[in-house]
């Protein structure tokens, strides 16, 4: 699988404005630094909790399969184009008439090719996936998780030792946490 962001997650209105007030700041000096360790926190909350956290568009080239092609990322909210792919990296758009869409009630998203087209070496698909679709309607678990994260990552930035984050930041993550065996 590799996934690819096509347009991120803003993360310059209301999560920066949160960040500030949780640290105090009042000034735009580091408004881009502080975009920046949002952008990082809210990828670690990902990596831990195995869920894309706040909506973004995304494509993931996937292997074709015979029956239903499932995408690593979750939760998938909708998939908005399918593209085949050769091996030389060469892409095509496939028509409707061409693939299936599915997603599952636990957001996992499914293609599966249904057309009279020659198998493709890989399928390009192109989606939206988020538990929310912006910053306010977050879960307050993973909102106060990212902004604590990045809380303490603008904190600890000059410290001559590594200091661990704090633990309340996965107690607040680990209900969100889902999973898989591969």
């Amino acid at each position: 699988m590799r996934r690819v962001e096509l347009v991120a997650a803003n993360l310059s209105g209301e999560a920066l404005a949160e960040l500030k007030q949780w640290l105090g700041i009042t000034r735009p000096d580091e408004d881009a630094q502080l975009v920046s360790l949002l952008a990082a926190s809210l990828d670690m909350c990902e990596g831990f909790t195995g869920q894309i956290a706040l909506e973004a568009q995304y494509e993931e080239v996937v292997r074709p399969c015979d029956g239903w092609c499932e995408l690593a990322s979750r939760p998938v909210r909708a998939i908005t184009g399918v593209e085949a792919q050769d091996a030389s990296g060469m892409r095509s758009a496939l028509g409707v008439a061409d693939y299936a869409l599915e997603i599952d009630a636990d957001g996992t998203g499914k293609v599966q090719l249904t057309g009279n087209i020659s198998a493709p070496h890989s399928l390009v698909i192109q989606f939206a996936a988020g538990l929310a679709a912006e910053w306010a309607s977050l879960p307050d678990a993973l909102r106060h998780g990212i902004i604590r994260l990045a809380a303490h990552h603008y904190r600890e930035r000059d410290a001559s030792k590594a200091v661990p984050p704090p633990a309340s930041i996965t107690a607040l993550w680990r209900p969100w946490r889902k999973v898989r065996l591969t």
